[in-house]
């Protein structure tokens, strides 16, 4: 079963803005085979990330044919278990340059807002195997969570915006666990301080809310199109499939 709720001490507290759209129907998959496409000589298209618009990060060939994109949060367990199971799966497939891979953070709470301020904050050339390894901290940083207690966690979120997302992470252990991984204290406190990128989070989840009826995760696109009754890649492996893959 999807998971829509964050751990019960957590409240999201930042004010979402309106936007909407509509599923492009007519980018559904065909199920014809695709044809593999090589990338640049001496390139990989699993090491090639581009910045979108909107500000996430594409894996892969930016024409492939095929463009898969997940909705995810850093503090759902079912996206750590698709994450563990799928990184590679999907790495080797986007490396046939067949398909492209986006991951989009769907914010729960102020937890998730801050691992993915973090996970964004060295750039899209370490965004997936950041991302990959706060997943693979989940179960370490609830515990920090569980032992904040509530009283801990409402100062914590008293504080002004700009300090408090960076005085969560630093209490989950989640500021140490970026230094080890590249990210500069300097660095990792100028990101968690960006308002702006956090509200802009918490934007993206009322748009996919708008345009896709989110009700879980993790949720994936094909094309554009909102795959339903998938959550895992056991029932998303077919749906590639069946698309051409």
């Amino acid at each position: 079963m999807k998971a829509l709720h964050g751990i019960a001490l957590i409240a999201l507290s930042l004010t979402l803005a309106a936007c909407g759209g509509k599923t492009d129907e007519s980018a559904k998959p065909t199920g014809e085979p695709i044809a593999a496409v090589a990338a640049p000589a001496g390139t990989s298209w699993a090491d090639t990330v581009n910045e979108t618009p909107d500000g996430y990060f594409v894996m892969g060939n930016p024409d492939a044919k095929l463009k898969l994109v997940e909705y995810g949060s850093f503090t759902c367990s079912h996206c750590r278990d698709f994450s563990a199971e799928a990184s590679e799966e999907i790495r080797n497939i986007v490396n046939t340059g067949k398909m492209s891979y986006e991951f989009r953070t769907f914010v729960r709470d102020p937890i998730d807002i801050s691992t993915a301020l973090l996970a964004a904050c060295g750039g899209k050339d370490v965004f997936y195997p950041l991302s990959e390894q706060f997943f693979a901290n989940q179960n370490a940083m609830f515990e920090k969570a569980q032992a904040l207690g509530d009283d801990k966690y409402q100062q914590l979120m008293s504080a002004p915006p700009q300090q408090r997302f960076g005085q969560l992470a630093g209490a989950l252990g989640l500021v140490d666990f970026a230094k080890q991984r590249g990210i500069s204290e300097d660095q990792a406190k100028q990101c968690l301080a960006n308002t702006a990128a956090a509200e802009k989070l918490a934007k993206g989840v009322q748009a996919a809310n708008e345009q896709y009826k989110i009700e879980g995760t993790p949720s994936f696109l094909i094309n554009g199109v909102l795959v339903d009754n998938v959550a895992n890649w056991a029932s998303l492996q077919p749906k590639l499939k069946e698309a051409g893959i």
